[in-house]
């Protein structure tokens, strides 16, 4: 197999088709030594449905009651410090998909932003989103499924999901925006409702009626305490990342990558904070919710339930169900299988990953890999008490490790290659955010933190192993300024 670094190609055109480049005189990823081979399909609308969906707009309706208990009932405030926390985080990753436009996501702009090394640490980490992410979303929404329909096994409803989301993204991307989007519909539509009903509820003297607790309680709020929840609650956040791995399948300009990337936490973050802070107010007991947890994890459907009765709880619990099981680990597995195939295409993982399929324009390999994988982990950990909380904690400590090694790659990159005297975008916000980041990570749970240094021990030894074997890839990014 020729390498698809230095062969010459003749997509590099400004043509409509496949191979096209993005529109408005944005670079293509044959300006990088590269043969443009998935497919230009996307438009702005599909990258921001795709970040949205990978977010899930419902996304605290699964975790609501452990980030209750770990915020001391402030969940809006922990929502708001995450949205803030990953604003910074959007605004560098939108510098660097500008400057390299191509898939990859923080492995590519650590590595030809900093140095490859560093992009194959930086990669690694978020492996430990992206790999481990999928098989998260696939147990939640099997265990949620199992509560509902409780004589067929979680699972029996795992591998029903993982076999379904395969399917879909072999189609191709085109297909897997379209089911984006009424997945997106469909989750607005139960979020609605539940928003109406909750604030007519509240209106009524149900729950607490209309307080700012859940924003602010001056009896139990602790930085540490607020920002321990921030680690657990940023699990809702990530998604408007994976949008930068879909760089060579967008048919626009460069700067749609970032546009989306920033609409859609903007858009998931307010939504996130209006119906944390009417679902606290709901919650029957808060007080035992935050002395003994959510063990069932049903905390949310239990404010649903007191809001518009048990069909209103029974609505959002399938409805948690499918946003995690399909709509998000769909797109989950998209993102994943798109950072195979660029560390693949770098030699920097087994080369069969990087096969794209000859007419669906797909990684077809990396995206088969990703569904076995998730598959035989979600058995695994279905199989523990611990399952969900373990990757939890695991899946946001490689997503943060790596967006602190973005951050320091603008900083590098703009301010100390290219000179830019653009300092609040190229040093202002890059040091903010890796600050507000740097706390989260600090604060995160003592098994996260072990667990995320072992992975990192790993990654080290294995980037020594492809360095000493010559596997290191010449991604020069001065041979593009």
């Amino acid at each position: 197999m020729t390498d698809p670094r230095t062969t010459p190609t003749a997509h590099a055109t400004g043509s409509t088709g496949a191979g096209a480049v993005p529109a408005a005189g944005a670079a293509g990823v044959e300006e990088f030594g590269y043969r443009q081979e998935l497919k230009r399909s996307l438009s702005f609308t599909d990258l921001l449905v795709y970040g949205l969906v990978f977010m899930v707009p419902i996304a605290p309706f699964g975790i609501f009651g452990s980030v209750f208990q770990a915020s001391g009932g402030m969940i809006a405030l922990a929502y708001a410090i995450g949205g803030l926390a990953m604003a910074f985080t959007a605004a560098s990753y939108s510098q660097m998909s500008r400057a390299f436009p191509m898939a990859g996501s923080v492995y590519t702009y650590a590595g030809r932003g900093i140095a490859q090394p560093v992009g194959f640490i930086a990669g690694w980490m978020i492996l430990l989103d992206y790999v481990l992410v999928p098989a998260l979303l696939y147990l939640i929404a099997a265990v949620a499924m199992n509560s509902i329909v409780t004589s067929i096994p979680v699972w029996v409803w795992l591998i029903g999901f993982v076999v379904l989301n395969t399917v879909v993204n072999y189609f191709g991307i085109e297909f897997t925006a379209r089911v984006n989007k009424i997945m997106l519909v469909g989750e607005l539509v139960v979020l609605a409702v539940f928003l109406v009903i909750g604030v007519v509820a509240l209106a009524s003297g149900e729950g607490r009626g209309f307080d700012l607790t859940p924003i602010y309680n001056s009896d139990t709020f602790s930085l540490e305490l607020v920002f321990g929840a921030v680690s657990v609650a940023v699990l809702s956040f990530l998604g408007f990342d994976g949008i930068s791995t879909l760089a060579e399948e967008n048919r626009e300009s460069a700067r749609s990558i970032g546009k989306a990337m920033i609409a859609a936490l903007a858009l998931a973050g307010t939504l996130f904070i209006v119906q944390t802070w009417v679902a606290a107010l709901l919650v029957p007991d808060p007080d035992a919710l935050i002395a003994e947890g959510d063990a069932a994890g049903t905390a949310f459907y239990d404010a649903a339930e007191v809001a518009g009765g048990a069909w209103l709880g029974t609505l959002t619990a399938i409805a948690t169900a499918v946003a995690w099981g399909f709509a998000n680990s769909l797109v989950a597995q998209a993102a994943t299988s798109r950072l195979l195939f660029a560390m693949a295409r770098d030699r920097q993982l087994p080369g069969f990953l990087r096969q794209v399929h000859p007419t669906r324009r797909v990684p077809v390999n990396a995206t088969f890999l990703v569904a076995a994988v998730s598959l035989v982990l979600g058995l695994y950990m279905e199989q523990r008490e611990d399952g969900i909380t373990l990757l939890s904690t695991l899946v946001n400590f490689g997503a943060l490790s790596a967006f602190l090694l973005l951050h320091v790659a603008v900083v590098w990159h703009f301010v100390g290659r290219l000179r830019s005297r653009n300092w609040w975008l190229h040093l202002v916000v890059p040091v903010i955010g890796f600050g507000i980041l740097a706390y989260v990570v600090y604060n995160a749970q003592v098994a996260a933190q072990e667990l995320g240094f072992v992975w990192l021990a790993i990654g080290v030894v294995l980037m020594v192993v492809l360095i000493a074997t010559g596997r290191r890839p010449e991604i020069r990014a001065e041979e593009n300024l």
